[in-house]
């Protein structure tokens, strides 16, 4: 069971390093970021509207189906509309429930049984995975607060764990693009910040990824594209994954920069009576008293209950995730 302690430590600070961005006096929460029609209020509002909704999954999970239900009803835009709603805030009232909430949420964490597992908009998260992929998505939309107003932060040693979950999401992410992800595992050497060597799976790996732990996660959360990168590849295989790469559920983050569409990204959970699967399953299932399929971007909460039981006809759209 891993320790979550280090990874929370991690996620205080790098939301503090990214309060003290938009903190400034001079900061114009009005300024366009990367993500197409999103403001630096946008990215702080979608950061404490998630914060909000890991609380609800750590403290009251049994409530957490309502959120699912929501989003499943919200529309394909569920998260531009929220992230718009949370942008009309005043900057001031906006910043300190961003403030309030990521403080309960470490909190609650940190008092969760070791054990646990949450609901969430996809499969069940533990505590270090759930503090780990909110590091991971405050690091990511600080990257784009930083680039609208013309800044650049110093990479640290937090990179770590965003590094350690793109490695880890390889096979996720030929799954989401229908690929058989290869049989052998590949070899990742990356220099950390401080020059210290990461390195993940075998050393003697025919297929490789080599350089700055910065560009790995940069390429990983898709703001930046392999051929933009200082990342070389060793192996056909470990080329093509760069393509694919992303450390995060759902669909290509418009931040990045182009890179071959595949189309959306869906988790698609087949569900039955006899085998509720997730809290969306029991939640559906209880109205329909049959079999359905639920498809469901794990990364954004978009989704759909398709018109027709598990075999039959279905269609979907989805935009773009901001």
């Amino acid at each position: 069971m891993a320790d979550a302690g280090p990874v929370l430590k991690d996620l205080g600070d790098e939301s503090e390093s990214l309060d003290a961005v938009v903190a400034r006096d001079e900061v114009d929460w009005s300024a366009a970021t990367p993500a197409p029609g999103w403001t630096i209020a946008h990215q702080i509002g979608h950061l404490a509207w998630t914060d909000a909704r890991a609380l609800i999954a750590v403290r009251t999970p049994e409530a957490f189906p309502e959120e699912i239900l929501r989003a499943l009803e919200g529309g394909e835009d569920f998260v531009g509309i929220a992230a718009a709603e949370q942008a009309r805030k005043p900057p001031g009232r906006l910043l300190a429930e961003w403030r309030d909430g990521r403080a309960a949420l470490l909190d609650a964490l940190a008092a969760a049984d070791p054990g646990a597992r949450f609901p969430w908009y996809g499969p069940p998260m533990s505590v270090a995975s759930m503090a780990t992929a909110r590091l991971m998505e405050t690091w990511a939309h600080g990257q784009d607060v930083r680039q609208a107003l013309g800044l650049r932060s110093a990479p640290t040693a937090r990179l770590r764990h965003i590094a350690r979950l793109g490695v880890r999401t390889r096979d996720f992410a030929y799954g989401v693009h229908g690929l058989t992800p290869p049989s052998e595992e590949f070899r990742v050497e990356l220099t950390a910040p401080d020059g210290e060597q990461w390195a993940y799976g075998p050393p003697d790996a025919p297929q490789r990824v080599t350089g700055p732990a910065l560009d790995f996660c940069l390429v990983v959360t898709q703001r930046l594209a392999p051929a933009d990168s200082a990342l070389r590849t060793h192996g056909d295989d470990a080329a093509a994954w760069l393509l694919l790469a992303q450390a995060f559920a759902g669909p290509r983050a418009p931040a990045a920069r182009p890179a071959p569409d595949a189309g959306p990204r869906w988790l698609q959970l087949r569900l039955s009576p006899a085998d509720p699967s997730s809290a969306s399953a029991r939640l559906r299932l209880r109205a329909t008293g049959r079999a359905w399929e639920i498809t469901v971007c794990t990364a954004c909460a978009h989704g759909l209950v398709t018109n027709r039981p598990v075999g039959g006809a279905r269609s979907k759209t989805h935009r773009r995730r901001r």
